[in-house]
């Protein structure tokens, strides 16, 4: 594997800042070991079930059981995936998923001649700008660190390790938030709720090109990146973006865990953010609401533990670490995606509102006990039919 060659050395003192706890047994994370891969060739997590959930992506087998799983829900769900198809399946003959197993390919040159940057702050502060111009929700800037790169991505073709290379000289990370549509959350589990990550990842792909083509016009490199090459939670950590929760997503303080993330690994001269932990881990100790509605029971209960057991763990980081193979499975049998860990959070509120902004302080400080109590009554599913025939 190619590793960039500026990157910065990263202490256990950085890591604590940032919450992230690495132990000497660390090793990299082999893509080709993720759950949605392994699904495609590890018997262990691959079931009757599983055909169906990837076919009920082409309208092939969705079932129709209820409220919140007949056609209209997939065809809504499906469709809100249809951009992101298009960019994953262009190259699909080649073993390249992009924005999965494969990072983006460049639409564009790196212009001949680089625009001089003086101030890198100022830039930073423009990539923001541009970023959200394009419809980026969040975005937070930090330092390639290395340890988050898969070891090797997957050849699709035949599911075998391939090389995860990257441009020489890539220092930075541009991560951006993508905002999840609430509504559609508080219906989970639906195949309709589905259309909200759906939505947001044919949304991800198109910021994530557009940023990426403003950077090489710039006359620097971009690589454009969404679940492929590198793992993005520790990435929109160390960028300030949020902390990481026992639900296994980032809370950010303005849309809680309701997002998806991609990003961009670039050698444009950019200052960069630091991690901001404000107490979430603390809330996470007294809450289980999360793992307490997990259906199959896949999320961990108690503190957090050095994973590594599980080939889907990543090996040596302390952590809350769910059961892929448990969640997974759920996900095959409902042939939808799941997030009722998304939908009870305490967190997924909208912090736009003044009594939202109040819970969040309330939960953030010492008096985190009575946030919890507060929120015992929120988190209900809605149901599905309630969307349709909402007015919005």
């Amino acid at each position: 594997m190619s590793y960039p060659s500026n990157t910065q050395d990263h202490s256990r003192a950085k890591d604590a800042d940032a919450g992230i706890d690495v132990t000497p047994e660390f090793e990299r994370f082999t893509q080709r070991d993720d759950v949605f891969s392994r699904a495609m060739w590890d018997n262990q997590v691959k079931s009757k079930h599983t055909e169906k959930f990837f076919d009920s992506y082409r309208m092939g087998a969705s079932p129709r059981r209820g409220e919140g799983f007949g056609t209209r829900d997939f065809a809504l769900r499906n469709a809100s995936w249809l951009i992101s198809d298009v960019i994953t399946n262009r190259h699909a003959d080649q073993g390249l998923r992009e924005g999965f197993q494969a990072p983006i390919s460049a639409d564009t040159p790196v212009a001949p001649h680089q625009m001089e940057i003086d101030d890198p702050a100022a830039m930073a502060q423009e990539i923001k700008r541009v970023a959200a111009f394009f419809g980026a929700d969040l975005c937070g800037i930090t330092d390639l660190d290395e340890r988050w790169l898969y070891a090797s991505r997957v050849d699709t073709r035949d599911m075998s390790p391939a090389d995860n290379d990257l441009p020489p000289g890539l220092n930075s990370v541009i991560v951006m938030g993508h905002e999840m549509d609430a509504e559609l959350v508080a219906t989970y589990p639906s195949a309709l709720a589905g259309a909200a990550t759906g939505r947001e990842y044919s949304h991800e792909a198109a910021v994530v090109m557009q940023l990426a083509a403003y950077i090489r016009n710039l006359g620097y490199e971009a690589v454009a990146s969404m679940n492929d090459t590198g793992l993005v939670i520790p990435f929109a950590i160390k960028a300030g973006l949020g902390e990481y929760a026992r639900n296994q997503l980032v809370i950010t303080p303005e849309f809680g865990p309701r997002l998806r993330f991609s990003k961009i690994f670039t050698n444009l001269p950019l200052t960069h953010d630091v991690a901001r932990p404000r107490g979430v881990r603390a809330f996470c100790d007294i809450c289980s609401k999360c793992a307490d509605a997990c259906p199959p029971k896949a999320l961990p209960f108690g503190s957090p533990e050095v994973g590594g057991e599980n080939p889907s763990a990543i090996k040596g980081v302390r952590k809350w670490t769910s059961d892929a193979e448990k969640c997974f499975g759920f996900w095959a049998r409902m042939a939808t995606d799941c997030a009722i860990c998304m939908r009870v959070c305490p967190f997924n509120r909208n912090f736009s509102s003044l009594g939202h902004r109040l819970w969040l302080k309330l939960a953030l400080s010492r008096f985190r006990k009575v946030a919890l109590w507060l929120d015992r009554k929120r988190g209900g599913r809605v149901k599905p039919g309630t969307w349709w025939h909402s007015n919005r």
